[in-house]
């Protein structure tokens, strides 16, 4: 059988087995279905290899989906239903699923209350983007799941509710930390800010530069004086992108102010240059 290209990140297959949907189009010694899974804890990191101590590729929130094809050691390898990526999860992290969600974390974070009680112990913290089953609503708090706390109802929509203007959604998380690879408030990437946001206005998008490049809008021609821009716009380089929030204002995730700022695209792209090369293309919604 000839061996088809294709990208690990978002394939199911490794040297010793692969997901058996691919039985057919991929050669492989054995074919594994999957047992789906939730995601159980507020943040689970995601890796190319089983270990924390290796690079973080992305990052799973709350509620989300996951098909696992191998538990061992500790480590569940599977694929994320939100974008399809790849990789090895702690099997402490999963959870089996109890019910399927009805509402989303609207806000980039929120505490967790034992109680719906503003006065109660906060257990911790979900992030924009988490779904969960409500199982309870008490006051001005919703029930996040079965014994998992309590949200404040003003940071909760249905799962359905799409922010019309989904760049408020990436500006809520100006000042974030960057983090490689992080896609929660507590750290994120340029391509995360992306995606997160993205989602906010119900258009989903995949986890990293060269996918979403591919993939999202079309094409906007750039000019030298880097003109005709608007707000949404998306500006990539090689390995970076950021979201234009008006014709001259860039927000993005980047490792210079080691966080999520805005400044001006022309400052922004003439820095970047020195290390990364010139805008490589600019995708309009």
């Amino acid at each position: 059988m000839t061996k088809p290209e294709f990208d690990p990140r978002l394939t199911p297959v490794r040297e010793d087995l692969a997901a058996a949907h691919l039985r057919g189009v991929i050669d492989a010694p054995r074919y594994v279905s999957a047992q789906t899974k939730m995601i159980g804890v507020p943040v689970a990191p995601l890796y190319g290899v089983p270990g924390n101590g290796a690079m973080l590729q992305t990052e799973l929130l709350l509620g989300e989906r996951f098909a696992v094809y191998e538990e061992k050691d500790g480590w569940a390898w599977g694929q994320a239903s939100r974008d399809g990526y790849v990789g090895f999860v702690e099997s402490l992290a999963l959870s089996d699923i109890e019910a399927d969600p009805d509402h989303q974390i609207n806000v980039p974070r929120t505490p967790i209350f034992a109680r719906p009680d503003l006065k109660a112990p906060v257990w911790g913290f979900v992030h924009g983007n988490t779904v969960f089953a409500c199982t309870g609503k008490e006051d001005r708090y919703r029930q996040l799941g079965l014994d998992m706390g309590w949200v404040f109802d003003g940071h909760c929509a249905p799962l359905d509710h799409i922010m019309g203007d989904w760049v408020l959604a990436a500006e809520a998380y100006e000042h974030t930390p960057y983090v490689w690879g992080g896609r929660s408030s507590f750290g994120l990437d340029c391509s995360a800010l992306v995606q997160n946001a993205l989602q906010a206005g119900g258009v989903a998008a995949l986890r990293d530069t060269d996918m979403q490049v591919k993939t999202l809008g079309s094409a906007v021609e750039i000019q030298d004086d880097l003109s005709g821009l608007r707000r949404g716009d998306l500006v990539y380089w090689k390995g970076h992108v950021g979201i234009m929030l008006d014709a001259q204002t860039l927000l993005h995730a980047n490792a210079w102010h080691m966080a999520v700022a805005r400044e001006p695209l022309v400052v922004a792209a003439a820095r970047i240059k020195k290390t990364a090369g010139s805008i490589t293309a600019i995708r309009r919604l």
